[in-house]
């Protein structure tokens, strides 16, 4: 699967903070890094339809087992509501059997910097990660 590229559901306000999230995903097994990937559109598509979304992007490394996600939301509550919303609720749930780690990190940024880039996310992923 090609990586989804950045898009922008709902444009930020000029002069606004985003709320931006990065995600790594390490699947145990490759047959759940293809459970991961079957539901990975699904959820993208969720993401572009749901309140508060400014981006969204995922970078997939199906044969490393790795997904990366990065979206940017108008506040964290925009990303929570989503978070708990169905059917990313019951897939987050359901990964949990096959994921082998995840890293998650949390920051603000203004709208006109968005999107942030690949290498901003994980540099961003792998200083949490050494934190650990």
């Amino acid at each position: 699967m090609p990586d989804i590229p950045w898009s922008v559901p709902t444009p930020a306000e000029p002069g606004a903070e985003a709320h931006v999230m990065a995600s790594r995903f390490e699947t145990a097994t490759l047959t759940g890094a293809i459970r991961f990937l079957l539901k990975a559109p699904g959820i993208v598509r969720q993401m572009r339809k749901a309140p508060g979304a400014h981006g969204v992007a995922l970078r997939a490394r199906l044969l490393q087992r790795t997904f990366l996600t990065l979206s940017a939301w108008e506040d964290r509550d925009a990303l929570y509501r989503f978070a708990r919303s169905e059917p990313h609720r019951t897939s987050a749930r359901a990964a949990g059997a096959y994921m082998r780690e995840s890293v998650f990190v949390h920051w603000t940024a203004p709208a006109a910097e968005l999107p942030i880039t690949w290498a901003e996310a994980e540099r961003r992923l792998a200083e949490q990660q050494a934190g650990r």
